[in-house]
């Protein structure tokens, strides 16, 4: 038995069985790896997407504002009512030409 051992030909079989599931576990591991890597990029790329939408909608948001307020300013046409009792209104300046 000990010169069995010590030659290492008992165990020779499970060797290259131990080898092969090691290069499989090997294998397996790269791919979850590559599969994980792949969502991760696409989780970036998802949120810069999202980022630069929100930022687009913000500028036209802000842009939009600043239209609103020159009109506001500048137009002559605004007329000023007031509410006299329920659904009763009484308009103030509509004859008036400037």
């Amino acid at each position: 038995m000990t010169r069995l051992n010590s030659a290492g030909g008992s165990g020779s079989a499970f060797k290259g069985l131990a080898w092969l599931a090691g290069a499989l576990a090997t294998c397996a591991a790269l791919a979850v790896g590559a599969v994980l890597a792949i969502f991760a990029a696409a989780t970036v790329v998802l949120i810069a997407l999202m980022s630069s939408a929100l930022l687009a909608l913000a500028g036209l948001a802000m842009r939009a504002r600043r239209t609103g307020r020159r009109q506001a300013s500048g137009d002559s046409d605004i007329i000023e009512a007031r509410n006299v009792g329920g659904h009763s209104w009484v308009a103030y300046g509509w004859n008036e030409r400037r």
